[in-house]
């Protein structure tokens, strides 16, 4: 089989700032962050079709991990209670999942429901409509699933 080669998308600068272009975007009926409900939200995600041969195979796994850029988020909380909620602890950012981040990027494992073409479908996807997505990578329990993992007790008090 021939390797299908291509450009790469990102590149450093000498002063160490990333560039990176978007692969797509997201397509849904959000307009704004909402909790709770992500769960059920249906996502289409295009990808620019020059990479669309990079999904040949997706179709065989059942989730996917996400990877997207939070472009709509303008502040950035070192510390902060998660999703606003007093109950929870004042924690550091690297501490929790929320938006407000020095880098906007996030990550989701999602089900995957189809694809076709440059096309993929997905249930369960946190985003607003419009977002630049990253990358794709598909979930592999063998390297994804974590057992036994700790987190700790107020994170069972979020919405999702």
């Amino acid at each position: 089989m021939k390797t299908i080669f291509c450009n790469f998308l990102d590149s450093q600068d000498k002063d160490g700032t990333i560039k990176v272009k978007p692969l797509g975007n997201a397509k849904n009926s959000v307009n704004k962050p909402t909790l709770p409900g992500w769960k059920d939200v249906t996502t289409e995600i295009a990808i620019d079709k020059n990479y669309a041969k990079g999904l040949d195979g997706i179709e065989d796994y059942s989730h996917i991990i996400v990877v997207y850029w939070m472009d709509r988020e303008k502040e950035c909380h070192l510390k902060h209670h998660p999703q606003g909620r007093e109950n929870i602890p004042f924690i550091g950012i690297f501490a929790c999942r929320c938006p407000q981040r020095p880098n906007r990027i996030a990550i989701s494992t999602v089900e995957l429901l189809s694809r076709e073409g440059n096309t993929i479908k997905v249930k369960g996807l946190d985003i607003v409509d419009g977002t630049p997505i990253l990358d794709i990578k598909p979930y592999t329990p063998e390297y994804d699933l974590v057992e036994k993992a700790r987190v700790p007790e107020w994170v069972n008090k979020l919405v999702f």
